[in-house]
């Protein structure tokens, strides 16, 4: 029979390791992000957001860095899979590129402060190849879009992957930059930039007809 201590034990580090457990902390993570960026987003902090002890937060995740990865896979994968709805709904192909990026732009303008730490934030290594992951991921939506808009012939033959890639960057760049600082000062300022980086991205395609 196993000594009760031991079955105490292990009965305490599956509690800290539950699903529900490391569910609250990864919640507690990205909201603490969402307002602090990733450099300022501290081990005490996620755990008193969680309302754990910290090490509880350390059973689950054995360094920020480690944590940090796994909320920017799980605030991406909800991206993309936001995305990809839009992407595989009804509509051109020039219809569904306009929403799909249309959406990024509008939920980037939600959580400004969450958009510039998942793009610009200077990063720890392990985080920036999370974060790289998250681009790819991304372009292949827009590329899927491309790719049957060149079997539709509504947009002219080209390198489907590099102008995915190319409509990623415009919206990186071109749009969370500016709209995670005050470099915009007010809402339709941000509105305007945001449509006027989907337009960007449409013509970029060779859309004909500009849907923003």
């Amino acid at each position: 029979m196993m000594p009760r201590a031991t079955q105490s034990v292990r009965s305490t580090s599956a509690r800290a390791q539950s699903p529900d457990k490391r569910t609250a902390i990864l919640a507690a993570a990205r909201d603490l992000v969402s307002r602090v960026g990733f450099r300022e987003a501290q081990m005490t902090g996620v755990a008193d957001e969680a309302g754990v002890a910290l090490a509880t937060l350390y059973r689950n995740f054995p360094s920020k860095a480690a944590l940090m990865v796994e909320v920017v896979a799980a605030v991406a994968q909800r991206e993309v899979d936001a995305a990809a709805g839009l992407a595989m709904g009804d509509g051109t192909a020039a219809e569904r590129l306009a929403a799909s990026a249309s959406l990024f732009a509008s939920r980037a303008l939600l959580g400004r402060r969450l958009a510039h730490a998942l793009v610009a934030e200077p990063v720890e290594p392990e985080i920036e190849a999370a974060r790289l992951r998250y681009r790819r991921k991304l372009a292949r939506v827009f590329e899927t879009i491309i790719e049957q808009g060149i079997r539709s012939k509504e947009f002219p033959v080209q390198d489907a992957q590099a102008s995915a890639a190319c409509i990623v960057g415009s919206l990186f760049e071109g749009l969370v930059g500016p709209l995670a600082s005050d470099t915009l000062s007010t809402d339709a300022d941000r509105q305007n930039q945001a449509r006027a980086i989907v337009g960007f991205c449409l013509r970029g395609v060779g859309s004909k007809d500009v849907v923003t």
